[in-house]
């Protein structure tokens, strides 16, 4: 076993132990939440715990996902999804509009993806709102300005699920390309 395996056999033990007191931490704070006896300012710090705990879970399954495909251990549940539902978000900030196409993929960890690049793209254009024009595998998010565009791209590593959605469009056999203020995405 080389050492990068190594390493990510050991993130992989980590995201996994860690669900457990996490899982904790959320149960409680949703039972404090539906026991309906809080006065408003302890109400507002549970739901706060809650979603912290949800966040938590996100940035655990994006690390667990980044450590199996370092360590060559990612197995894609394929099946078939459309690329216009999986570029769509609840995000109010991403909007998405086009014509999909129906693929053979791992829809959550490419949905997932999808929303993590948009995401980045708000956070650090700064941008109030993107959104993804698909054309059946060809998908372009726009804008992705200048600011945002490395952290986009994964050349600057400051945003893990940026990170992470390169590592799982390319391991789905995709690519990603910028052209001006258009990030380009082939599946």
């Amino acid at each position: 076993m080389t050492d990068a395996q190594r390493f990510s056999r050991i993130v992989s033990l980590a995201c996994h132990d860690l669900r457990t007191p996490l899982a904790t931490v959320y149960g409680f704070s949703r039972t404090l939440e539906r026991g309906g006896e809080l006065d408003e300012r302890s109400a507002r710090f549970v739901t706060m715990i809650s979603q912290a705990s949800e966040q938590m879970t996100s940035l655990l399954d994006e690390l667990g996902a980044a450590a199996r495909i370092e360590g060559g251990r990612f197995e894609a549940g394929l099946v078939e999804a459309d690329t216009i539902a999986l570029a769509t978000s609840d995000d109010e900030r991403i909007a998405t509009s086009g014509t999909g196409e129906t693929i053979e993929t791992e829809p959550v960890a490419l949905s997932r993806s999808l929303q993590a690049l948009a995401v980045a793209a708000v956070r650090f254009g700064p941008v109030e709102r993107v959104t993804w024009l698909v054309d059946g595998r060809s998908l372009a998010l726009t804008p992705v300005l200048e600011a945002a565009a490395p952290v986009v791209l994964g050349d600057e590593i400051r945003d893990l699920g940026a990170l992470v959605a390169r590592l799982v469009i390319e391991q789905l056999g995709g690519s990603l390309a910028l052209e001006g203020e258009t990030l380009g995405v082939q599946l």
